[in-house]
């Protein structure tokens, strides 16, 4: 028997990995799809938002359904004794040619690339033409894309982010906007605790797996600037201006943005050129993706805290946008819409088969629209037009407009 403290840690382990088990991911089916179609999936996904979870309810599954195929094999390189038996990647893995293997943090190996797709196509060739690997990774999907040249037409991606609104009960609504959806903050016990966790998380990444994908950064000079970008929270890029408050030139601001667009923290939303005859804002806006982690790099440990910041707009508008994004259907180009004139909407979305859709966002219950939102709606011409705020009704406010709430908005979308 261990200590006493690291049977409570396992204890802790445990109990969290029961209870975000039962939280059902809606890419589950996702990614047993894609491995009916694909040699190879890669799942990408921040650390800690319940990529290895997903994945081992996955082979379990797997591994009863079909009693007499031999089980998944499961690999994390994080763990030395799992790496240690890479030693030999190419005839470990050959030896295991009849059963799907799956990697975790495979970033973490970029050679295994090029010996994997020399396994890939033998297993092709002996009649496996799918299902072989599914790898997870915590790095970005253009990070990953580099490493995996040699797998294209191989490897299909799959990007899973935290908890969303359609994967928690409708009561807990306000927590996921307030804790956000990283499963260990959103299921702690209280408000303190899912605090800790976040300002934990943060510590990590900053002092441990920013580092370890090799960029050398003081931890407290990208703390600062991604602190500024939740203070900017849904505001148009001013480069120099982040350039001057952290004594930097603009391509250390622009190398700073990539590389935590990249390992999926925030997201760049691009302006819509739609309309040559109007001056548009041509800067994308930034968004630190998980609304919790916005609150904690703020401080902002309570709904009561963020209530009485003036953040809490912005904020509301970034969980908005980032649900409707991760439910709409692939393939489905995002962008928001600003002219210097005034006229402006948050979210705009291009869906597949031409048609678009323009939403604007309200913290609140009033859904009120501005001069701003119908000149938007008049240069954009989209196919349905909605205000998304805080509450649940769902009720007309023009021809071609609706008020509705953020669940029933996002399961229309993944319903398309």
């Amino acid at each position: 028997m261990g200590s006493l403290a690291d049977q409570f840690v396992l204890a802790i382990s445990e109990r969290y990995s029961d209870i975000t088990t039962m939280l059902s991911r809606r890419l589950s089916s996702l990614v047993r799809l894609r491995l009916t179609d694909s040699p190879a999936v890669a799942l990408l996904g921040p650390r800690q938002v319940g990529k290895t979870t997903l994945s081992r309810t996955l082979v379990r599954s797997l591994a009863s359904e079909n009693p007499t195929v031999p089980p998944p094999e499961y690999l994390d390189l994080e763990n030395p004794v799992d790496l240690d038996k890479l030693d030999d990647p190419l005839g470990y893995l050959r030896a295991r040619s009849d059963r799907l293997i799956v990697i975790d943090e495979v970033q973490r190996s970029p050679g295994l690339f090029e010996v994997l797709r020399v396994v890939i196509d033998e297993r092709i060739d002996s009649g496996q033409p799918t299902g072989q690997f599914l790898l997870l990774g915590s790095a970005s999907l253009e990070l990953l894309k580099q490493s995996s040249e040699s797998l294209a037409g191989r490897l299909a991606f799959v990007e899973l982010g935290p908890l969303d609104a359609l994967e928690v009960e409708p009561k807990r609504a306000v927590d996921l906007w307030t804790r956000g959806g990283f499963p260990r903050s959103f299921l702690a016990t209280n408000d303190e605790s899912s605090a800790a966790w976040r300002a934990d998380f943060i510590a990590t990444y900053l002092e441990r797996d920013i580092p370890q994908l090799g960029p050398r950064i003081a931890a407290e000079t990208l703390r600062r600037f991604w602190t500024m970008l939740a203070h900017r929270q849904g505001a148009p890029l001013n480069a120099s201006e982040l350039a001057r408050s952290l004594a930097v030139d603009g391509k250390t601001i622009s190398n700073y943005l990539d590389l935590l667009v990249d390992l999926l923290l925030v997201r760049r939303l691009p302006p819509l050129h739609v309309n040559v005859n109007k001056r548009l804002v041509k800067s994308p806006k930034t968004y630190v993706r998980d609304s919790g982690l916005v609150h904690t790099l703020l401080r902002l440990d309570t709904q009561d805290d963020i209530l009485g910041h003036p953040i809490a707009g912005a904020s509301w508008e970034g969980h908005v946008i980032e649900t409707l994004i991760r439910t709409a259907p692939s393939r489905t180009d995002a962008h928001f819409y600003r002219t210097l004139a005034g006229a402006e909407m948050d979210l705009v979305l291009d869906l597949p088969g031409g048609r678009r859709w323009a939403i604007e966002v309200k913290r609140g219950l009033a859904a009120k629209t501005t001069k701003g939102f119908h000149n938007a709606v008049e240069d954009l011409k989209p196919e349905r037009a909605f205000v998304v705020h805080s509450g649940e009704d769902r009720y007309p406010k023009s021809e071609h407009t609706e008020a509705i709430g953020l669940r029933e908005l996002a399961t229309t979308l993944s319903e398309l």
